[in-house]
């Protein structure tokens, strides 16, 4: 990934040797082991490595003996890059297949290749590599029309009520809703937009997946002061739910998965303990508790809720409609 790499000390005293001839004053050899506190010989290989490795059209001036360009435009890059950060940007490029489903990933893949042409000549970026020896597994998302992305983040930025074609969870048919957005945001990949609700005439989320014919209308609005974002969702939990109320959740989680219990975090206020039989007790605070549920029942039954009353009868009333379903298959 790089041909060539150097300390920070050395990449400083590079950067003062280009600040020096970049001046215009034919800094000579002596001069700058002077100006940096180094020996002449130190400087004379700094300069050879900038004409090597960083392509600098540096020349001398005849029976003076000083430094200058010949290509009066030329600067050194500051650019200085570990390993792991060069290994980071490699990284950079396949992560973007995440955004696949949205029009975010033409315009990273652009920001991804103005970094890397602008980086020092020294350095190249070859994500190939990681084709053969990593695996990514992005999850498996709905794709979003570019327009309507484009038409509900220009109606966010410009504070314009937004038309717009919605298909419920629980419905097969679109309705026609109209919407102030307030805020976005990106859960797991995927998108939704929070806002005042014109039909429901209170702050509602929609996911942007399920939008389409967003049109912007030319009416104004302003986002209330009174506003916030974290009381319509858990960004530690999901935004499945437009809900204010806080439920104290406890979880009592099987020895079988206890590992996995204790290395994961659940929520940045949350209490858990290892119980003397290996079992794992956790509490939280959440608004968000069909999240909660759907994670419950993908865990079978290695996790058993004890609070709250309201998510226990949930699960059970969930339990008993599959246990419905699949008697009647027999």
């Amino acid at each position: 990934m790089s041909d060539k790499r150097v300390t920070y000390n050395t990449h400083r005293r590079l950067m003062a040797i280009d600040q020096y001839i970049s001046q215009g004053n034919y800094p000579t050899a002596a001069f700058l082991a002077k100006k940096l506190d180094c020996s002449i010989r130190t400087i004379q290989r700094d300069i050879n490595e900038m004409i090597l490795f960083y392509k600098a059209p540096i020349e001398t001036r005849q029976g003076r003996g000083g430094y200058y360009y010949s290509d009066p435009t030329f600067f050194l890059k500051s650019v200085m890059l570990s390993e792991g950060e060069l290994f980071s940007i490699a990284l950079f490029d396949q992560l973007l297949n995440q955004y696949k489903n949205t029009p975010l990933e033409e315009n990273l893949r652009d920001i991804f290749k103005k970094i890397t042409e602008n980086l020092p000549n020294t350095i190249t970026v070859d994500s190939s590599f990681l084709k053969s020896n990593i695996t990514f597994i992005p999850d498996l998302l709905p794709e979003i029309d570019a327009k309507v992305f484009e038409s509900v983040f220009s109606a966010l930025q410009n504070h314009k009520t937004l038309l717009f074609d919605y298909r419920p969870l629980q419905k097969n048919t679109f309705m026609e809703r109209k919407l102030n957005p307030y805020h976005a945001v990106c859960q797991k990949g995927n998108w939704y937009i929070l806002g005042f609700c014109h039909d429901k005439n209170e702050v509602r989320v929609f996911n942007i997946s399920r939008i389409k014919n967003a049109k912007l209308t030319d009416n104004m609005f302003k986002v209330p002061e009174s506003f916030k974002p974290e009381d319509y969702f858990d960004k530690e939990v999901g935004i499945w739910l437009s809900a204010k109320h806080k439920y104290n959740v406890e979880l009592l989680i099987d020895k079988e998965i206890g590992t996995f219990a204790l290395e994961r975090n659940f929520h940045s206020d949350q209490n858990i303990k290892e119980n003397p039989d290996g079992s794992i007790f956790v509490q939280f605070e959440t608004t968000q508790l069909p999240e909660i549920k759907r994670w419950v029942l993908g865990q079978g039954k290695t996790v058993k809720v004890l609070n709250p009353p309201e998510l226990v009868q949930d699960i059970l009333s969930e339990i008993e409609s599959v246990q419905k379903m699949y008697k009647s298959t027999k």
